[in-house]
Formats: structure tokens, sequence, C-alpha cells
């Protein structure tokens, strides 16, 4: 198969469908998108390994030069569910209109490869000294097992990784990270016209939120990082149902809430601070409360404070590093090498209806990769 142009490229990754989601009506797993990767990276003469991580869900990383270090260029080739009704266009084909590519993916994130393969396919290779990696994984919008995987079992050491995700080419050197869980407590239904015949959920569930929002006040006074808008960890109490109708004592209430970590806060320290805040209330009311993660938590990152990365991607990008609060691979990527975020297009396109990514950022990212490669890869 000839390779495509950088258009051709980029509408071939968007009208590959590769939804994640917990929910299995809607994921479909990445296969076929990493086939085509794997396909255009072997014409630019990379070698290429695709890894089965799980049924259907694959990680692909490719290779061109050899030697130690070098530059690993990283993504994530799913993308999240989408509302068909609220789509102007249809989500997977790529469609240019107002200067912007619309579409699924095209900011968030598999239009990334697009720029990767664009930029290799117009270097002169002959003076590379070092290696050029291109990992591309599975599950990030869910479970992020495909970075997991990769962080478990990698044989490569780079210099430095790069991953695309949306950030407006700006070098993103920390993020926050993300624990999301269940409380649910169990009490005893009965008539409402007698309590003694019950225990009320909802009432103990009362105990239990005024012990979260000590928790949270805690967090903001104990912890701080100057280098965020929001320089604490957040805890928000997002969802709570309880009981099925007035005349019934509550047998059943459960809370969803999640904590965004800032980086150098152990996931074991926080879930022993979170079931910590809760001791009391459990010892007044044995076995009835429970906590169960929502998905596996994710912890907070930061590239190793004034490593050279971070100075050499600002000067490149010509813009001054900076932090944000969602949550990418970079924990566990950051665990190979030194790690920044980097890619067109931006965050509040992302997971978003139209989804799109504007011209803009065309020219201005290829050139950014292909100084980079340099700089990595080259004498």
């Amino acid at each position: 198969m000839q390779l495509p142009d950088f258009k051709g490229v980029y509408s071939g990754l968007i009208s590959t469908s590769s939804i994640s989601s917990s929910d299995s009506r809607w994921d479909e797993g990445n296969s076929q998108v990493i086939e085509l990767l794997a396909t255009w990276l072997r014409d630019l003469n990379f070698d290429v390994e695709v890894t089965e991580v799980a049924p259907g869900k694959m990680n692909m990383l490719a290779k061109k030069g050899s030697g130690k270090g070098g530059l690993l260029l990283a993504g994530h080739t799913d993308t999240v569910p989408y509302d068909e009704g609220r789509w102007s266009f249809d989500p997977h084909t790529l469609t240019e209109s107002n200067d912007r590519f619309y579409g699924l993916g095209t900011a968030d994130m598999k239009g990334f490869f697009a720029f990767i393969i664009e930029a290799v396919r117009k270097m002169d290779w002959s003076k590379q000294s070092r290696p050029l990696y291109i990992l591309a994984t599975c599950d990030e919008e869910t479970t992020m097992a495909g970075a997991r995987h990769f962080t478990e079992t990698h044989q490569i050491q780079p210099d430095y990784c790069l991953i695309g995700e949306p950030t407006e080419l700006v070098p993103i050197r920390a993020h926050k990270g993300h624990v999301a869980n269940a409380i649910r407590v169990t009490g005893k239904s009965g008539h409402s016209s007698d309590p003694s015949l019950g225990v009320n959920a909802i009432e103990i569930m009362y105990e239990v939120l005024y012990a979260m929002m000590q928790l949270r006040d805690r967090l903001i006074k104990e912890y701080h990082h100057p280098g965020f808008a929001i320089p604490n960890p957040t805890l928000n109490l997002g969802h709570i149902h309880g009981g099925d109708s007035a005349n019934r004592i509550c047998g059943c209430c459960e809370l969803h809430y999640d904590v965004r970590p800032l980086p150098g806060i152990s996931l074991d320290g926080l879930e022993n601070m979170l079931r910590g805040a809760l001791t009391e209330v459990d010892a007044k009311w044995p076995g009835r409360i429970a906590i169960t993660p929502l998905h596996d938590a994710i912890p907070g990152y930061e590239c190793a404070h004034g490593h050279p990365f971070i100075s050499e991607m600002e000067h490149i990008c010509g813009k001054p590093s900076d932090t944000v609060n969602y949550c990418t691979e970079a924990p566990f990527l950051n665990q190979v090498c030194p790690t920044l975020v980097m890619g067109p297009g931006s965050i509040a396109q992302a997971h978003q209806p139209d989804e799109y990514l504007s011209f803009d950022f065309i020219q201005p990212t290829i050139d950014i990769l292909s100084n980079t490669i340099r700089r990595s890869c080259f004498s």
C-alpha cells in the first residue's frame, strides 16, 4: 500500500474507528488503526513491533536507527464515544471546513500520528546517530492499559519522550492525577412509619459526607504546589443516589467522588487518607460502608525540575512550559525517561461534538517535531 500524503494519512486515521469505553456497547479496540500505522511506518523503513495488551487492544512500537538514547514520540490511538446527534459532521470522516479538520480524534489525538509521519518522511536520515521511537498505545481514554503495559515491559531507554496530546503546542511539564471511587452505604430497608425497623443509609451517608468535606479541607491545608493555577488537590463530590420511595427507609446509598492529587502525592498515601477519614463512621456502622474504585488510579506527574529537556522544548516551541489539571499517559512514560506533553490542537476540543484541529497548527507542529527529532537523534 502506497504511503498517502498528509491529508490521506489523517483521513485514514479518523475514518478507522477505535473507540474505547468501559461500556461494552461502545468498546471497539484499536487493532485496525495499529495495522495502518504499522504499514505506513514500515514503508518509511521503521522496524515495527505490535503487542497485544488485551483482546483487540494493541500497542505498537516502531524504531528507526540504532544506538543508545534517542527520542520517543508517543500517543494513544483510541477515542472516546460520541453523541452523533450533536455532531454537524460525520465523526468518522475527515471533513475540511472553516480552515479546520473536523472528526473524532482530530485533536485528541489520532491526528498527531499524521504529523509524526509527515515530519519523518521529509527528513534526511543520512546523519542519524540515535534512534527515533514511535509508540502508539491503546485504552488511554479508559484504563491507560497500553501505557501501563509498555512501562512494565519496555526494553528501550530513550533520552526523552514527547506525548502529543493537544496543548496548543505549549510544553507541559506537570499535571495532576485522578482518583475516582464509589462509597456505598448499605442500610436496612423498612416501613417509614417505624424507623426502628431499619437502618437509613442516607443518614449514614450524611456522616460520610461530613467526613469527606473535612478531608477536602485537610487536603487544601496540607498540600500546595505553586506551579499549578489551582495549587492544591481537589476533592469533588460528583454523584449521589439513594433510596427509592418516600415511605421506605433507605436501604442503600452510593456516592461517587474524585480527587485530583498533585505530583508527589503517593496513591497509597492518598488511599490511606481516604479510608482514614471514614474510620470513625465505619466503626460506628461496622460492615455497612464499602469503598470501590471506579477506575485504576492515575498518579500526578512532573518532569524533573530544571531538566534540560524542558528548556530545550521551550526554545523549540517558542513558549514557556506550563502545567495542566487533566491527565495523560505521562505519569507512566515518565518512569521510562524524562517526559513532556506537547501537541497540536486544544484540550477544549477534546471529548466535544464537532472536534476539530485548526489549520493554524499544521506547519508549526511539523516544524517543532522536525526540530525535536534533529536535536535528539542527529549528531
